[in-house]
C-alpha cells in the first residue's frame, strides 16, 4: 500500500473503533468510506486485478464473520467492518487480520471478565462446565436479560487485529504466524 493511503485507512479503522467503543455501534457511512478508498486504492495501484483482489477480500470477510453474526454473537456493523477491511487487504491480509482480531477479541473479553464488566457470563460459563463435567450435557443458561451479559464491542477487535496485520505489513516485520509459502 502506499503510505499515505495506508495511513488514512488506519485513521479510518482507529475512528471506527474509538466509535465502537463509545456508542457500542459502527457507523454505516464510515465503513462506506473505508470500503470506498480501500477499492478504489486498489484499482488505482494494482488495476483489475487489484479490484479483484479488493472485491474478494470485501467479500471474504464478510463471510468470515457471517455464522457468528446469524447465531447472534455480533452485530452487522461487525461483519461489514469486517468486509470493508477485507476490500482494503484482500482474501489472503483479510484472513490473517481475522485471526489477529479473533486473538484481540479473546484478549478484550478476558479483560472484561478480569474487570468485572462480562456480566454473568463468567458465572454461567462455570456452572456450564461443572454440569457437564457431573452430567455429560451441555446445558448453558442464556443471559435473562441484556444487563446481565457484557458488551464487547467487536469492532474494537477487528480494529486492533487489522492495524497489528497493516503495521507488520508497512514494517516488513512479517507475520507473527506463518500459515502458508
Amino acid at each position: 500500500m502506499i503510505a499515505s493511503t495506508t495511513y488514512f485507512i488506519i485513521a479510518i479503522i482507529s475512528i471506527i473503533a474509538i466509535y465502537d467503543l463509545l456508542h457500542c455501534k459502527i457507523p454505516n457511512h464510515l465503513i462506506l468510506v473505508l470500503t470506498a478508498v480501500a477499492i478504489s486504492h486498489m484499482l488505482i495501484t494494482h488495476g483489475l486485478h487489484g479490484f479483484i483482489l479488493s472485491i474478494g477480500g470485501l467479500f471474504l470477510g464478510m463471510a468470515l464473520l457471517m455464522i457468528p453474526y446469524a447465531m447472534g454473537g455480533m452485530a452487522a456493523g461487525d461483519v461489514k467492518l469486517m468486509g470493508a477491511v477485507g476490500a482494503a487487504l484482500g482474501p489472503a491480509g483479510v484472513f490473517m487480520a481475522f485471526l489477529y482480531s479473533a486473538v484481540a477479541g479473546g484478549l478484550y473479553a478476558l479483560g472484561l471478565m478480569l474487570a468485572g464488566r462480562a456480566g454473568t457470563f463468567p458465572g454461567r460459563l462455570w456452572d456450564a462446565l461443572k454440569t457437564f463435567y457431573l452430567t455429560r450435557q451441555i446445558i448453558f443458561d442464556k443471559a435473562a436479560s441484556p444487563e446481565q451479559t457484557g458488551k464487547l464491542c467487536y469492532g474494537v477487535a477487528i480494529a486492533a487485529g487489522s492495524i497489528l496485520y497493516i503495521v507488520l505489513e508497512m514494517t516488513g516485520k512479517g507475520q507473527v504466524v506463518q500459515l502458508w509459502r
